[in-house]
């Protein structure tokens, strides 16, 4: 099901578990960049020029998915972890400020979310520049994150609260999908501001904290969605957090996701591509001296010191006007939220573990994976219906939706052909919608038969080519980054199963078409009744 997979997923993104291994003491402001074990060389030096530095300057990690692994293996099945990792971070501890994160080409984890998770592993001050050549979730990144501060700083944090690091993304993570990853941000921090400023140990009363934090930023939560918080906010209490120490990192948080930000400003921007280079109230700020230029063209970013650029760069919503009052009350339970409603963060985004040598010249269809809604204002009454289960199928087959998928197919019997991790899932989930979108919202009119059509419906086949396309099995094509480890066969099969739903949601029967020899089969009038 879609939420037991993100929820690896997420956990995957929030590992902050290392290895016992000692780390010698290193000299203060030790600077320490990790690079992805699975890109290329040349993409190697693009994140060394993005970050700024030569090698001279910093101390280098490799981080291999072995790494990942072996943090990662006593929370996740092995086959949620993946087989490549390309993110990448640079790692400065300081002596105060609280903890500072900008990312790049992130587009599932956020600065907010990295920040205030680090909080409470125990991370107090520190400077983070996490990023990737080409837009993947962040989940290598994080993993580096927490290997680059114990190694730049020689001390191991507290296992526990590693842990309980790792659930708060966990708990976050899932609430996301249902309100966006602003709401939930702001709801998880600001709550967890009152628990430790205040030492909140009673059940009740933490529990009236989530509901009265809920309502005073109009995010609806069921009862749930706020136990979950409760539980994990009982264990952070347990762990006798100084407020002092997470002070300036959490109210940094509640700044930026409460939209509480208009003291803070925001970076000035610069005719060049390089950020407030040799920034003259820190010489050595390294979330200002990155230089865009080595990534080119847009860039997906945020930054806890410059709230605005998630907004820019679509990470979150702006969903000021979206939420109701919500009105809870500390004694009478949220109201359920929408069931129809999506929010911008219901996937996750590209995979860390996708074809590292596709990051330049690619379709858009194929793989713009931001984490933006889709917009169907556009589509008539019967297009939404047909594409609300294009995406229902989607969550199925891709995500391993069971229900969404019999409902998609309209049979109790029907399942996933091939099973995907929940990020290659989740990406592949949205290329597909994109594309079919595409096709709905632009029409048939500059469609041109080229006499390999095998439908009678001009829509199925710009689906069938489109479909192709993104599962490599066209001339010249090669297969989306998401689908990179799968083997040939297995993109076979899901490009079958995708064709088939998509044959009975246009109702010609499967019996007509061969989808194992696509490109050789011709049906009867198939060439003479394309539109």
């Amino acid at each position: 099901m879609k939420k037991v997979k993100t929820a690896a997923a997420l956990l995957c993104s929030a590992c902050l578990v290392l290895s016992g291994t000692a780390v010698p003491t290193m000299a203060d402001s030790v600077k320490v960049v990790t690079l992805g074990a699975d890109l290329t060389q040349d993409q190697k030096n693009t994140m060394m020029k993005y970050f700024n530095v030569d090698s001279n300057q910093v101390q280098i990690l490799t981080i291999t998915n072995q790494d990942e692994r072996d943090h990662l293996s006593a929370y996740v099945p092995l086959e949620q972890i993946g087989t490549r990792t390309v993110s990448c971070a640079y790692v400065k501890p300081t002596q105060s400020g609280g903890i500072k994160v900008r990312t790049a080409n992130l587009n599932w984890v956020t600065c907010n979310m990295i920040a205030t998770s680090l909080s409470t592993s125990g991370v107090k001050n520190c400077e983070v520049v996490a990023a990737c050549p080409f837009e993947v979730s962040g989940t290598g990144a994080l993993t580096g994150i927490q290997m680059a501060y114990e190694t730049a700083t020689g001390e191991q944090l507290d296992s526990t609260k590693k842990e309980l690091a790792t659930e708060e993304m966990v708990v976050t993570g899932n609430l996301a999908d249902e309100v966006g990853k602003n709401d939930a941000t702001t709801v998880m921090n600001n709550s967890k501001i009152q628990v430790i400023k205040d030492n909140v140990q009673n059940v009740d009363d933490i529990y009236n904290i989530v509901v009265n934090v809920a309502q005073q930023n109009n995010v609806n939560l069921d009862s749930d969605q706020i136990n979950k918080i409760v539980e994990l906010l009982k264990q952070i209490a347990q762990q006798e957090y100084n407020y002092d120490d997470v002070k300036a990192t959490l109210e940094q948080v509640e700044q930026n996701t409460s939209g509480d930000n208009d003291e803070l400003g925001d970076i000035d921007d610069e005719e060049d591509d390089t950020v407030n280079a040799g920034d003259p109230a820190d010489g050595d700020d390294i979330l200002n001296n990155v230089d865009n230029s080595a990534l080119g063209g847009d860039i997906v970013e945020s930054s806890t010191e410059n709230p605005s650029l998630e907004e820019d760069s679509g990470l979150i919503e702006d969903d000021g006007d979206d939420q109701s009052d919500g009105d809870l009350s500390e004694t009478e339970e949220p109201q359920e939220p929408d069931g129809d409603e999506t929010t911008d963060d219901s996937t996750l985004g590209n995979t860390d573990e996708g074809d590292t040598d596709s990051d330049e010249g690619t379709d858009d269809t194929e793989n713009d994976t931001t984490s933006d809604e889709l917009d169907t204002s556009a589509l008539t009454e019967d297009q939404k219906t047909m594409f609300d289960k294009a995406e229902n199928f989607c969550k199925g087959e891709y995500e391993g939706d069971t229900t969404a998928l019999t409902t998609a197919m309209e049979d109790e019997t029907a399942t996933a052909s091939v099973t995907l991790d929940a990020e290659n899932g989740a990406t592949l989930a949205k290329n597909v919608e994109k594309a079919y979108l595409k096709i709905l919202t632009e029409g048939t009119a500059s469609y041109q038969a080229d006499g390999t059509e095998i439908y009678m419906s001009t829509e199925l086949n710009m689906v069938d080519k489109s479909m192709k396309e993104i599962f490599g099995l066209s001339a010249d094509a090669q297969a989306s980054p998401e689908l990179g480890e799968l083997s040939d066969d297995d993109r076979q099969t899901l490009y079958n199963e995708t064709m088939k739903f998509f044959e009975k949601l246009y109702g010609e029967s499967t019996e007509t078409y061969d989808t194992t020899d696509a490109d050789s089969t011709e049906t009867a009038g198939g060439e003479e009744n394309a539109e």
